[in-house]
């Protein structure tokens, strides 16, 4: 008998993304069109077809070559995958280039299908739906830096507005500047002048897309010590003089300073200064709140735009947290009773809850029993480690840090045994609370329940005249009474300070 592997979700079709860029070409094959994609399979070569553009208005020789063998490959792996659909689309150095024309033509014959080569407008419009497909209620301006070109284009509410496309990419800054990253400034600021939108967005975010800004926010965890190492949604404080102080010690080019530059690759490592000149100028004109890193760019803004319109409105955190649960969990129907259950119980505890913090720990529950096959000893700090470091998306680190510990709290209670000391350092005290309560309520309703479907929508939860809050078990499962959710539930009174008891009507 031939086995299935459970490993994958039922009824998804791979689809592949071939991204033609400057600097790099990428092969990126996602489980599926889907609100919250997940790779299947990544693989990229730092072809540098955007080299010397500027100089000879050609493509790079020995990129071309490079990235023309790299396409055979490609294709095999997306053909292995089981892929139905490969998109391929070409960005700023095919479109440009004199034999950009020429070049497209023989990658369409190794890649067996047809390319698309973006706009300028086209480019920025995918990647700042990226950011809106990727980021929770996102408003400010997405800046998409590839080799070639910089997009910007603002992000506020359901569609992207009309972009800008500048030549400010790092390996045409080097050309212009002949390999001086401290003359990129002064061609950034001219340049950004075009995009008087920026200084329309003071105070809102920056949105960090492109491999060289990514590496560059590397560096930057590296070198405060940060203690989740994730790059997509970490935020940078743009106003800080720590953060100028970083940009503009990276813009000189003298990167051996850095402790952390071996956390680099060494072939990015030669356009951060020009990412950092850039960043700076663009924090100059603009003055954003924060610049957040994007793990996400053209190719996920372009596979978002395969789907329907009722699925792009679903919160990819909430599915992707779901799609884990199908996974992982012993039952997806527990796991969404438990997380219907908990409103009602929050609302008995009286603990208000913005919009953000209700997905939250609704996410929470759903992936509450990720850790069930681990040995019991260690469930708490598996599924911590699973979650922090899980692919979900539209969800910050204090988010990260609130589905982590909560679940951390769900297996080994509230007590502090210093596993948890980083990740409290992303959460204000306000989460922290939070956390623990679900936690410790997840901790009585497992026992109860057995982690299977049926039980928790017969359970009711109130209080009393004199304001104890009960947990009403129905006569028909008086059997689920006992010692230990008893005791579970005094934990939980004990930290709200507020009584409880379980009781059987």
């Amino acid at each position: 008998m031939r086995l299935q592997s459970q490993g994958r979700l039922p009824g998804r079709d791979p689809v592949a993304i071939v991204d033609i860029g400057s600097n790099s070409v990428r092969l990126v094959i996602f489980e599926g069109v889907t609100r919250a994609p997940t790779l299947f399979f990544n693989e990229k070569l730092l072809a540098g077809l955007g080299r010397s553009l500027v100089d000879t208005g050609k493509l790079n020789d020995d990129g071309v070559d490079a990235a023309l063998q790299s396409f055979s490959r490609f294709r095999a792996l997306a053909d292995q995958a089981g892929a139905t659909d490969v998109h391929v689309i070409a960005t700023a150095a095919a479109r440009e280039a004199e034999n950009g024309e020429e070049f497209i033509a023989e990658a369409q014959k190794r890649l067996g299908t047809e390319i698309r080569v973006l706009s300028g407008r086209e480019e920025a419009y995918y990647a700042a739906l990226a950011v809106k497909a990727h980021f929770y209620k996102p408003v400010g301006i997405a800046g998409d830096l590839g080799g070639g070109s910089l997009e910007l284009v603002r992000v506020n509410g359901d569609h992207p507005e009309q972009g800008i496309t500048l030549p400010l990419g790092g390996l045409r800054l080097s050309d212009v500047t002949d390999g001086d990253p401290q003359k990129a400034a002064a061609v950034a600021a001219r340049e950004l002048q075009r995009a008087p939108f920026l200084k329309e967005a003071a105070g809102t975010d920056f949105f960090a897309v492109g491999g060289t800004w990514r590496n560059l926010a590397r560096l930057h965890m590296s070198t405060i010590d940060y203690p989740l190492s994730v790059l997509h949604e970490y935020a940078i404080d743009a106003q800080d003089p720590a953060t100028i102080a970083f940009l503009k010690t990276v813009a000189t080019g003298d990167l051996d300073r850095f402790d952390g530059i071996d956390d680099v690759s060494k072939n990015r490592r030669a356009l951060l200064p020009y990412g950092a000149a850039v960043l700076l100028e663009i924090i100059a004109a603009m003055k954003p709140k924060r610049v957040m890193t994007s793990g996400v760019g053209v190719r996920e803004g372009y596979l978002f735009s395969l789907l329907d319109d009722e699925d792009r409105d679903d919160d990819p955190l909430l599915v992707g947290a779901r799609e884990l649960a199908i996974l992982r969990a012993r039952s997806v129907k527990h796991a969404e009773e438990l997380a219907n259950w908990t409103d009602a119980a929050f609302a008995a505890f009286k603990l208000e809850e913005t919009e953000d913090e209700r997905r939250l720990r609704r996410a929470t529950c759903l992936i509450a029993d990720l850790g069930w096959r681990a040995h019991p000893d260690y469930r708490g700090m598996q599924s911590m480690n699973v979650i922090a470091y899980s692919s979900l998306t539209a969800i910050g680190h204090d988010g990260r840090a609130f589905l982590a510990l909560a679940n951390f709290y769900r297996y080994n209670g509230v007590k502090d045994d210093g596993w948890s000391a980083d990740l409290l350092k992303l959460m204000n005290e306000r989460l922290v609370h939070r956390a623990r309560t679900l936690g410790l309520l997840m901790r009585v309703l497992y026992v109860l329940s057995a982690s299977m479907p049926g039980v928790l929508p017969r359970l009711t939860i109130g209080s009393d005249d004199d304001g104890t809050i009960e947990i009403a078990i129905p006569a028909a499962l008086s059997a689920l009474h006992g010692t230990r959710p008893a005791n579970r539930l005094a934990k939980l009174s004990k930290y709200l300070d507020r009584p409880m008891r379980l009781v059987v009507n």
